[in-house]
Protein backbone atom coordinates (compact mmCIF):
# COMPACT_ATOMS: atom_id res chain seq x y z
CA UNK A 1 0.00 0.00 0.00
CA UNK A 2 1.63 3.45 -0.99
CA UNK A 3 0.53 7.00 -0.21
CA UNK A 4 2.16 9.27 -2.85
CA UNK A 5 2.56 12.91 -2.56
CA UNK A 6 -0.75 13.39 -4.46
CA UNK A 7 -2.78 13.17 -1.35
CA UNK A 8 -1.05 15.29 0.34
CA UNK A 9 -1.19 17.97 -2.23
CA UNK A 10 -4.51 17.24 -3.19
CA UNK A 11 -5.80 18.08 0.35
CA UNK A 12 -3.31 21.37 0.50
CA UNK A 13 -4.61 22.76 -2.58
CA UNK A 14 -8.18 22.28 -1.33
CA UNK A 15 -7.70 24.52 1.58
CA UNK A 16 -6.47 27.14 -0.50
CA UNK A 17 -9.31 27.10 -2.83
CA UNK A 18 -11.41 27.43 0.19
CA UNK A 19 -9.96 29.72 1.80
CA UNK A 20 -9.00 31.97 -1.02
CA UNK A 21 -10.28 33.40 -4.34
CA UNK A 22 -8.75 31.44 -7.36
CA UNK A 23 -9.92 31.39 -10.42
CA UNK A 24 -6.84 29.60 -11.77
CA UNK A 25 -4.20 27.79 -10.84
CA UNK A 26 -1.69 24.56 -11.76
CA UNK A 27 -1.44 21.85 -9.69
CA UNK A 28 2.44 19.43 -10.49
CA UNK A 29 1.69 15.97 -9.00
CA UNK A 30 5.13 13.96 -8.83
CA UNK A 31 3.16 10.27 -9.07
CA UNK A 32 6.04 7.85 -9.05
CA UNK A 33 7.88 8.27 -5.80
CA UNK A 34 6.40 7.36 -2.80
CA UNK A 35 5.93 9.15 0.12
CA UNK A 36 5.91 6.13 2.26
CA UNK A 37 5.10 2.56 2.22
CA UNK A 38 3.00 0.61 5.03
CA UNK A 39 2.41 -2.71 5.22
CA UNK A 40 -0.61 -5.46 4.42
CA UNK A 41 -2.35 -5.18 7.74
CA UNK A 42 -2.38 -1.16 8.42
CA UNK A 43 -5.67 -1.05 8.31
CA UNK A 44 -7.58 -1.79 11.52
CA UNK A 45 -10.98 -0.62 12.51
CA UNK A 46 -12.30 -0.70 16.55
CA UNK A 47 -15.52 -2.88 18.16
CA UNK A 48 -16.15 -1.24 21.35
CA UNK A 49 -18.02 -2.29 24.54
CA UNK A 50 -20.53 0.12 25.02
CA UNK A 51 -24.05 -0.46 25.78
CA UNK A 52 -27.13 1.05 23.73
CA UNK A 53 -27.52 3.59 26.21
CA UNK A 54 -23.78 5.18 26.13
CA UNK A 55 -25.10 8.81 25.38
CA UNK A 56 -23.26 12.26 24.50
CA UNK A 57 -24.84 15.47 24.48
CA UNK A 58 -28.11 14.35 24.69
CA UNK A 59 -27.76 11.50 21.64
CA UNK A 60 -27.12 7.87 22.50
CA UNK A 61 -25.43 6.94 19.24
CA UNK A 62 -24.47 3.52 19.86
CA UNK A 63 -27.10 1.28 18.94
CA UNK A 64 -25.90 -2.58 19.03
CA UNK A 65 -22.89 -2.21 17.93
CA UNK A 66 -20.72 -3.55 21.19
CA UNK A 67 -18.85 -6.73 21.26
CA UNK A 68 -21.67 -7.98 23.49
CA UNK A 69 -24.64 -7.46 20.94
CA UNK A 70 -23.40 -6.69 17.90
CA UNK A 71 -25.79 -8.99 15.04
CA UNK A 72 -23.01 -11.37 13.49
CA UNK A 73 -25.64 -12.67 11.48
CA UNK A 74 -26.19 -9.36 9.31
CA UNK A 75 -24.90 -10.29 5.45
CA UNK A 76 -23.68 -6.11 5.37
CA UNK A 77 -21.48 -6.54 8.23
CA UNK A 78 -19.48 -9.98 6.70
CA UNK A 79 -19.60 -8.38 3.35
CA UNK A 80 -17.66 -4.92 4.77
CA UNK A 81 -15.16 -7.02 6.97
CA UNK A 82 -14.29 -8.76 3.89
CA UNK A 83 -14.47 -6.37 1.54
CA UNK A 84 -11.40 -4.70 3.59
CA UNK A 85 -9.94 -8.09 4.01
CA UNK A 86 -6.84 -8.00 5.34
CA UNK A 87 -8.90 -6.17 8.29
CA UNK A 88 -7.59 -5.68 11.83
CA UNK A 89 -10.23 -5.49 14.52
CA UNK A 90 -9.35 -4.42 18.16
CA UNK A 91 -11.67 -5.44 20.25
CA UNK A 92 -11.67 -2.61 23.34
CA UNK A 93 -12.33 0.66 24.11
CA UNK A 94 -13.00 2.18 27.61
CA UNK A 95 -15.07 0.03 29.74
CA UNK A 96 -12.66 -3.19 28.76
CA UNK A 97 -11.20 -2.58 32.46
CA UNK A 98 -14.95 -3.28 33.90
CA UNK A 99 -14.59 -6.49 31.94
CA UNK A 100 -14.53 -9.94 33.30
CA UNK A 101 -14.60 -13.33 31.31
CA UNK A 102 -17.24 -15.91 32.40
CA UNK A 103 -14.47 -19.06 32.52
CA UNK A 104 -12.71 -20.86 35.29
CA UNK A 105 -13.72 -19.89 38.84
CA UNK A 106 -15.12 -16.45 38.32
CA UNK A 107 -16.14 -15.79 42.13
CA UNK A 108 -18.72 -12.71 40.78
CA UNK A 109 -22.19 -13.00 38.66
CA UNK A 110 -21.73 -12.80 35.20
CA UNK A 111 -24.01 -9.17 34.61
CA UNK A 112 -23.96 -7.51 31.60
CA UNK A 113 -22.92 -3.90 31.89
CA UNK A 114 -25.28 -1.62 33.30
CA UNK A 115 -25.86 2.15 33.45
CA UNK A 116 -25.05 3.86 36.79
CA UNK A 117 -26.35 6.94 38.64
CA UNK A 118 -24.09 6.58 41.50
CA UNK A 119 -20.76 6.96 41.81
CA UNK A 120 -17.83 4.92 42.03
CA UNK A 121 -18.44 3.70 38.73
CA UNK A 122 -16.23 4.56 35.79
CA UNK A 123 -17.54 6.27 33.08
CA UNK A 124 -21.10 5.78 34.75
CA UNK A 125 -21.33 2.08 33.65
CA UNK A 126 -20.80 -0.96 36.16
CA UNK A 127 -18.94 -3.96 35.74
CA UNK A 128 -19.70 -6.31 32.85
CA UNK A 129 -19.13 -10.04 32.15
CA UNK A 130 -18.12 -11.66 29.01
CA UNK A 131 -19.74 -15.12 28.24
CA UNK A 132 -17.91 -17.64 26.43
CA UNK A 133 -20.84 -18.83 23.88
CA UNK A 134 -20.50 -15.11 22.93
CA UNK A 135 -16.41 -15.19 22.36
CA UNK A 136 -17.01 -18.49 20.47
CA UNK A 137 -19.75 -16.87 18.42
CA UNK A 138 -17.17 -13.88 17.61
CA UNK A 139 -14.46 -15.42 17.15
CA UNK A 140 -16.41 -18.50 14.33
CA UNK A 141 -16.99 -14.95 13.05
CA UNK A 142 -13.43 -13.67 12.86
CA UNK A 143 -12.45 -16.73 11.11
CA UNK A 144 -15.08 -16.56 8.53
CA UNK A 145 -14.48 -13.07 7.55
CA UNK A 146 -10.38 -12.89 7.78
CA UNK A 147 -10.37 -10.58 10.60
CA UNK A 148 -6.97 -10.19 12.40
CA UNK A 149 -7.75 -9.77 16.17
CA UNK A 150 -6.36 -7.53 18.60
CA UNK A 151 -8.12 -8.54 22.51
CA UNK A 152 -7.59 -5.87 25.03
CA UNK A 153 -7.96 -7.35 28.88
CA UNK A 154 -8.90 -5.96 31.89
CA UNK A 155 -5.89 -4.52 33.62
CA UNK A 156 -7.56 -3.18 36.67
CA UNK A 157 -8.80 -6.35 37.99
CA UNK A 158 -7.31 -7.25 41.69
CA UNK A 159 -6.02 -2.98 42.03
CA UNK A 160 -7.75 -0.99 44.02
CA UNK A 161 -8.88 2.66 43.96
CA UNK A 162 -7.03 5.10 46.19
CA UNK A 163 -8.23 8.53 44.68
CA UNK A 164 -10.33 9.97 42.13
CA UNK A 165 -8.36 8.62 38.69
CA UNK A 166 -5.54 6.80 40.06
CA UNK A 167 -5.74 2.83 41.01
CA UNK A 168 -2.96 0.86 42.70
CA UNK A 169 -2.37 -2.81 43.78
CA UNK A 170 -1.06 -5.66 41.82
CA UNK A 171 -2.69 -6.85 38.88
CA UNK A 172 -4.67 -10.31 39.00
CA UNK A 173 -3.92 -12.30 35.74
CA UNK A 174 -6.11 -15.35 36.85
CA UNK A 175 -9.38 -14.58 35.08
CA UNK A 176 -6.89 -13.56 32.25
CA UNK A 177 -5.34 -16.48 32.88
CA UNK A 178 -8.34 -19.01 32.30
CA UNK A 179 -9.43 -16.79 29.28
CA UNK A 180 -6.57 -16.53 27.64
CA UNK A 181 -6.08 -20.59 28.04
CA UNK A 182 -9.71 -21.58 27.03
CA UNK A 183 -8.85 -18.98 23.61
CA UNK A 184 -6.27 -21.06 22.77
CA UNK A 185 -7.95 -24.41 23.61
CA UNK A 186 -10.26 -24.03 20.72
CA UNK A 187 -7.87 -23.03 18.09
CA UNK A 188 -8.93 -19.27 18.10
CA UNK A 189 -6.33 -17.29 16.74
CA UNK A 190 -5.73 -13.89 18.82
CA UNK A 191 -2.66 -12.08 16.59
CA UNK A 192 -2.37 -9.88 19.67
CA UNK A 193 -3.26 -9.14 23.50
CA UNK A 194 -3.39 -5.86 24.87
CA UNK A 195 -3.51 -4.90 28.71
CA UNK A 196 -5.61 -1.82 29.85
CA UNK A 197 -7.17 0.88 28.25
CA UNK A 198 -5.84 4.40 28.75
CA UNK A 199 -4.23 3.85 31.83
CA UNK A 200 -1.21 5.77 31.15
CA UNK A 201 0.39 8.79 32.44
CA UNK A 202 -2.98 10.60 34.12
CA UNK A 203 -5.66 8.52 32.50
CA UNK A 204 -8.61 8.59 31.36
CA UNK A 205 -11.48 7.48 34.18
CA UNK A 206 -8.61 5.42 36.08
CA UNK A 207 -4.44 5.78 36.13
CA UNK A 208 -1.92 3.49 37.03
CA UNK A 209 1.24 3.82 37.77
CA UNK A 210 4.02 3.61 35.14
CA UNK A 211 6.30 0.89 37.50
CA UNK A 212 3.48 -1.45 38.70
CA UNK A 213 2.34 -1.13 35.07
CA UNK A 214 5.40 -2.67 33.61
CA UNK A 215 5.75 -5.37 36.03
CA UNK A 216 2.12 -6.02 35.05
CA UNK A 217 2.94 -6.42 31.43
CA UNK A 218 5.88 -8.84 32.79
CA UNK A 219 3.31 -11.19 34.30
CA UNK A 220 1.25 -10.95 31.22
CA UNK A 221 4.13 -11.86 29.09
CA UNK A 222 5.07 -15.10 30.94
CA UNK A 223 1.48 -16.01 30.76
CA UNK A 224 1.59 -15.91 26.92
CA UNK A 225 4.95 -17.74 26.91
CA UNK A 226 3.42 -20.79 28.71
CA UNK A 227 0.41 -20.75 27.39
CA UNK A 228 1.32 -20.57 24.25
CA UNK A 229 4.71 -22.77 24.36
CA UNK A 230 3.37 -25.60 22.16
CA UNK A 231 1.49 -22.84 19.90
CA UNK A 232 3.78 -22.60 16.24
CA UNK A 233 2.07 -19.11 16.41
CA UNK A 234 3.07 -16.78 18.75
CA UNK A 235 1.01 -13.20 19.50
CA UNK A 236 2.13 -10.01 20.02
CA UNK A 237 2.09 -8.23 23.20
CA UNK A 238 0.66 -4.27 23.31
CA UNK A 239 0.93 -1.94 25.37
CA UNK A 240 -0.25 0.92 26.88
CA UNK A 241 -3.12 1.70 24.60
CA UNK A 242 -3.28 5.63 26.06
CA UNK A 243 -2.37 9.12 25.43
CA UNK A 244 1.29 9.29 24.59
CA UNK A 245 3.47 11.20 27.75
CA UNK A 246 6.87 10.99 26.54
CA UNK A 247 8.41 10.41 30.34
CA UNK A 248 5.62 8.01 31.02
CA UNK A 249 6.18 5.89 28.31
CA UNK A 250 9.92 6.44 28.01
CA UNK A 251 9.95 4.94 31.77
CA UNK A 252 7.51 2.01 30.62
CA UNK A 253 10.41 0.81 28.03
CA UNK A 254 13.21 1.16 31.22
CA UNK A 255 10.42 -1.06 33.52
CA UNK A 256 9.41 -3.51 31.26
CA UNK A 257 12.98 -4.32 29.05
CA UNK A 258 14.08 -6.08 26.42
CA UNK A 259 11.62 -8.32 24.58
CA UNK A 260 8.54 -7.81 26.73
CA UNK A 261 6.44 -5.19 24.94
CA UNK A 262 6.42 -5.97 20.98
CA UNK A 263 4.28 -3.05 20.04
CA UNK A 264 3.74 0.34 21.23
CA UNK A 265 0.45 1.94 20.97
CA UNK A 266 -0.89 5.05 21.39
CA UNK A 267 -4.72 6.91 20.91
CA UNK A 268 -5.47 10.18 19.35
CA UNK A 269 -8.25 12.61 19.40
CA UNK A 270 -6.92 15.70 17.97
CA UNK A 271 -10.03 17.81 17.08
CA UNK A 272 -11.35 17.61 20.48
CA UNK A 273 -14.89 17.11 21.70
CA UNK A 274 -17.32 16.15 19.58
CA UNK A 275 -19.89 19.06 20.82
CA UNK A 276 -17.57 21.72 19.40
CA UNK A 277 -19.38 23.76 17.07
CA UNK A 278 -15.75 24.43 14.60
CA UNK A 279 -15.24 20.91 13.85
CA UNK A 280 -15.63 21.43 10.42
CA UNK A 281 -13.14 24.24 10.18
CA UNK A 282 -10.28 22.04 12.61
CA UNK A 283 -11.02 19.40 9.60
CA UNK A 284 -10.52 21.79 6.77
CA UNK A 285 -7.56 23.65 8.29
CA UNK A 286 -4.02 21.72 7.38
CA UNK A 287 -2.29 23.79 10.18
CA UNK A 288 -3.80 21.83 13.00
CA UNK A 289 -4.38 18.76 11.36
CA UNK A 290 -0.25 19.01 11.14
CA UNK A 291 0.12 19.99 14.63
CA UNK A 292 -0.43 16.01 16.13
CA UNK A 293 3.14 15.63 13.62
CA UNK A 294 4.73 16.03 16.71
CA UNK A 295 3.29 13.26 19.12
CA UNK A 296 4.41 10.30 15.87
CA UNK A 297 7.75 12.44 15.99
CA UNK A 298 8.32 11.95 19.93
CA UNK A 299 6.99 8.27 19.81
CA UNK A 300 9.61 7.30 16.86
CA UNK A 301 12.06 8.91 19.14
CA UNK A 302 11.14 7.00 22.62
CA UNK A 303 10.82 3.52 20.19
CA UNK A 304 14.90 4.52 18.89
CA UNK A 305 16.35 5.48 22.45
CA UNK A 306 14.34 2.81 25.03
CA UNK A 307 12.65 -0.11 22.73
CA UNK A 308 13.84 -0.63 19.19
CA UNK A 309 11.83 -4.18 19.43
CA UNK A 310 9.21 -2.83 19.79
CA UNK A 311 6.79 -0.84 16.66
CA UNK A 312 4.57 1.90 16.93
CA UNK A 313 0.32 1.53 16.50
CA UNK A 314 -2.35 3.76 16.36
CA UNK A 315 -4.27 1.91 18.64
CA UNK A 316 -7.17 4.20 18.63
CA UNK A 317 -8.44 7.61 16.61
CA UNK A 318 -11.54 8.48 16.12
CA UNK A 319 -10.63 12.77 15.14
CA UNK A 320 -13.40 14.19 17.98
CA UNK A 321 -13.71 12.11 21.19
CA UNK A 322 -17.02 11.42 23.52
CA UNK A 323 -18.81 9.76 20.68
CA UNK A 324 -17.16 12.15 18.04
CA UNK A 325 -19.37 15.13 15.97
CA UNK A 326 -22.64 14.44 15.35
CA UNK A 327 -23.38 15.05 11.58
CA UNK A 328 -19.93 15.71 11.04
CA UNK A 329 -17.72 12.61 12.11
CA UNK A 330 -20.29 10.21 10.04
CA UNK A 331 -19.95 12.33 6.89
CA UNK A 332 -17.83 12.95 3.69
CA UNK A 333 -15.91 15.89 5.40
CA UNK A 334 -14.44 13.65 8.27
CA UNK A 335 -12.20 11.86 5.14
CA UNK A 336 -10.17 14.66 5.08
CA UNK A 337 -9.07 14.50 8.98
CA UNK A 338 -8.87 10.25 8.28
CA UNK A 339 -7.17 10.28 4.88
CA UNK A 340 -4.33 13.04 6.46
CA UNK A 341 -3.42 11.22 9.73
CA UNK A 342 -3.20 7.84 7.88
CA UNK A 343 -0.80 9.88 6.37
CA UNK A 344 1.43 11.28 9.14
CA UNK A 345 1.07 7.86 10.45
CA UNK A 346 2.57 6.02 7.96
CA UNK A 347 5.29 8.51 7.81
CA UNK A 348 6.56 7.90 10.87
CA UNK A 349 6.71 4.40 10.43
CA UNK A 350 3.65 3.27 12.28
CA UNK A 351 2.34 -0.38 11.71
CA UNK A 352 -1.04 -0.07 12.43
CA UNK A 353 -4.00 2.24 12.52
CA UNK A 354 -7.33 1.52 14.27
CA UNK A 355 -10.16 3.64 13.38
CA UNK A 356 -12.97 4.22 15.92
CA UNK A 357 -14.84 2.64 14.94
CA UNK A 358 -15.74 -0.17 12.34
CA UNK A 359 -19.87 1.06 13.87
CA UNK A 360 -20.53 2.34 16.46
CA UNK A 361 -21.00 6.44 17.94
CA UNK A 362 -20.79 8.94 15.37
CA UNK A 363 -17.58 7.87 13.90
CA UNK A 364 -18.34 4.32 12.81
CA UNK A 365 -17.26 3.71 8.77
CA UNK A 366 -20.34 1.72 9.30
CA UNK A 367 -24.39 3.05 9.60
CA UNK A 368 -25.16 1.94 13.50
CA UNK A 369 -28.63 0.87 12.36
CA UNK A 370 -28.51 0.04 8.90
CA UNK A 371 -24.60 -1.01 8.79
CA UNK A 372 -24.44 0.17 5.00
Amino acid sequence: MRLYHALFLFLASLQVALSQDIEHGSLLVNGTQAKAETGDNFICATIDWWPHDKCDYGHCSWGYSSVVNLDLSHPFLAKAIQALKPLRIRLGGSLQDQVVYDIGNLKSPCHPLQKMNGQGWLFGFSKGCLHMKRWDELNQFFNQTGAIVTFGLNALRGKHQISHHVWEGVWDPTNAYDFIKYTVSKGYKIDAWELGNELSGKGIGASVGVTQYGKDLIKLKRILDVLYEKSRFKPSLVAPGGFYEKEWYDKLLQVSGSGIINVLTHHLYNLGPGSDGHLEGKILDPNRLSKVETIFSNLSETIQKHGPWTSAWVGEAGGAYNSGGRCVSNTFLNSFWYLDQLGIASTYNTKVYCRQTLIGGNYGLLNTSTLA
